[in-house]
């Protein structure tokens, strides 16, 4: 189910591409942006072409739901905005990267051995994110509260606290660089709602938890079905003479 060579280095390998990524982004206008999302879907699939057909069927429903939420969520409902104003070509395969970079993360030697441990942490992270932004920031972060709730929630009840974890991790820098460097801005109030959210809300990740739970069932459902499809049918019983 890995890629070959270690998992930590290649969550590293993603996280890496994606500074350099945002740098370049900062860089470049609408034409160079699309030069750059090309690059990244090359990316996703250099590395999906080495991953089993499980996991590719994961990563690809995650770029799926994943974009749909990005359109709802950006250009349709404006909770945050891009650089450009548009949803750049480079956002759907990077959704996949992040995906396979949280999965590669919990599956690292250290953390496998310490699978309780990292998901307490996480836990704990994420908690005191939600607590600060509703009692220290300096821009209060009710939205990013309750989607702490929501991410705890499926962290200490979900069937896989690990992958959840991992990919805490990953969108707790992507958030954290993206929203530093201007590549995207989350704005102070949820339209239509009126709920104060921070630059990045604590709660951006419980979306990515969501998205992960699709492509697990959904590809759980996928293969099952595969499997019933591919399985010969039973030879008919002879009449007795």
């Amino acid at each position: 189910m890995r890629l070959r060579g270690s998992p930590a280095l290649f969550t590293l390998g993603v996280v890496l591409y994606f500074v350099v990524l945002g740098l370049a982004d900062r860089q470049v206008d609408l034409y160079g942006q699309l030069g750059l999302g090309v690059a990244t879907w090359l990316v996703l699939a250099a590395v999906l072409s080495r991953l089993p057909l499980e996991r590719r069927l994961q990563a690809l429903v995650v770029v799926v739901v994943a974009t749909g939420a990005e359109v709802v969520g950006s250009i349709l409902w404006g909770v945050y905005s891009y650089r450009l104003h548009n949803l750049p070509l480079f956002v759907p395969p990077g959704h996949g990267l992040v995906y396979l970079g949280g999965i590669s993360l919990s599956e690292a030697g250290f953390i496998r051995a310490r699978a309780r441990l990292f998901v307490g942490a996480v836990a704990v992270c994420a908690g005191l994110w939600g607590l600060a932004g509703l009692a220290i920031l300096p821009q209060r972060d009710v939205l990013g509260a309750v989607g702490v709730a929501v991410f705890l929630f499926f962290l200490l009840r979900g069937r896989a606290p690990a992958i959840y974890a991992g990919v805490f991790v990953v969108v707790l820098f992507l958030e954290i660089w993206g929203t530093a460097i201007g590549l995207w801005n989350w704005h102070q109030i949820t339209p239509g709602l009126g709920l104060a959210m921070g630059n990045p809300p604590s709660g951006a990740v419980s979306g990515y938890v969501l998205f992960d739970i699709i492509a697990l069932a959904v590809t759980a459902w996928v293969l099952r079905r595969r499997r019933v499809t591919a399985q010969p049918a039973a030879p008919p019983v002879a009449d007795a003479a």
